[in-house]
């Protein structure tokens, strides 16, 4: 559905790259191969969906995984752990969790030299770098709002006191399709929490024979952790410094803003077939993956092709239909790639 679109773009002036920052962002495009081959090890196929979740990564966000059963969701995030040197922690999002099986709890817990007794937070699985929510829509919506304050804040309240995640903190979350029996929907505020919304297709034939020899015989892989805590924030860092220019901030909030009915300049068909569209954290996304798409592959600066690249990850869970566009069968996909098609790229 990614396909790239016949639109020739204007040049765009973004500011000069500094020095230092061109010789990282050519390391990084090495290391962001490193890393893929070590998960390719593991992972037959899925290219474009381990690409987005290596994106969500330098980008410091968070991403659903979408799919149904047995797409190798959760290994792909199990394996992103075993290629980083992080904290790695999975909760299985299960109809009977409790919030503070996520976030953990306050415990009396007793002095043996005072024989006191007093408050004691123990923390919950939640307080590690790399998170998989394991089916988070498999849980009710009360449960999966224990995650609105760490993926946002990256900190937990309990009580009187707020503890502080450790970074980088990422969120991947596996999401079985709502067609499904036993799925909630997940409440809007979160959803638009998770920078990606990155969806795993069916292997071809030749990718399942490989699947199938792979995981039917006697050996298994092993992965080598590439990036630490500290490579991980540097990429982070230099990211955020990737030149952008005014032109294609004001294309990303363009798109952006042609999502939402209510507003003055989007399309006849936005109004008629979207209930709710993309907040301005979708323009936020839109731009910082174009410079993370830009980094990863040796340039010095975003550009409205970086920007059109992540647009279906960043809008589609953002966009709410409403009952005439359900009738119809039309999906969120369908109206970004008109969107695409019609938004100029200036004024």
């Amino acid at each position: 559905m990614n396909a790239t679109l016949p639109i020739t773009p204007p040049v765009a002036v973004a500011p000069r790259a500094e020095a230092s920052n061109v010789e990282a962002v050519a390391a990084l495009a090495a290391r962001r191969q490193t890393l893929t081959e070590q998960l390719n090890r593991v992972i037959v196929g899925q290219q474009t969906v381990i690409e987005n979740v290596l994106l969500t990564v330098f980008c410091g966000g968070h991403a659903l995984i979408v799919g149904v059963p047995g797409l190798a969701k959760t290994l792909l995030v199990r394996s992103l752990g075993g290629a980083l040197d992080l904290r790695f922690s999975r909760i299985q999002f299960t109809p009977d969790l409790m919030p503070s099986d996520i976030t953990g709890t306050e415990i009396i817990a007793e002095d043996p030299t005072t024989g006191k007794r007093r408050l004691e937070f123990l923390q919950g699985p939640v307080f590690a770098n790399l998170i998989l929510a394991d089916e988070i829509n498999r849980t009710p919506p009360k449960t999966q709002a224990a995650m609105l304050q760490t993926m946002q804040e990256q900190e937990v309240t309990a009580g009187a006191k707020t503890y502080p995640l450790p970074k980088p903190f990422h969120v991947f979350a596996t999401q079985n399709p709502l067609e499904m029996e036993g799925t909630y929907v997940l409440p809007e505020a979160q959803s638009d929490r998770f920078m990606f919304s990155i969806h795993c297709t069916y292997p071809t034939h030749a990718e399942e024979e490989a699947v199938v020899r792979n995981t039917t015989g006697v050996e298994t892989a092993s992965l080598v952790p590439v990036l630490d805590r500290d490579d991980i924030l540097e990429i982070q860092k230099l990211v955020r410094a990737i030149p952008v220019s005014d032109e294609v901030i004001r294309y990303a909030v363009r798109l952006a803003s042609w999502t939402r009915p209510e507003d003055s300049h989007s399309p006849k068909y936005v109004k008629e077939l979207v209930r709710w569209g993309a907040s301005p954290r979708a323009s936020q996304y839109l731009v910082l993956g174009a410079k993370a798409r830009a980094a990863v592959n040796g340039r010095f600066c975003a550009d409205y092709e970086g920007v059109r690249s992540v647009a279906f990850e960043v809008l589609r869970h953002r966009l709410i239909l409403n009952f005439h566009a359900r009738a119809q069968k039309t999906t969120p996909e369908e109206i970004i790639e008109r969107i695409l098609h019609d938004a100029p790229q200036t004024p």
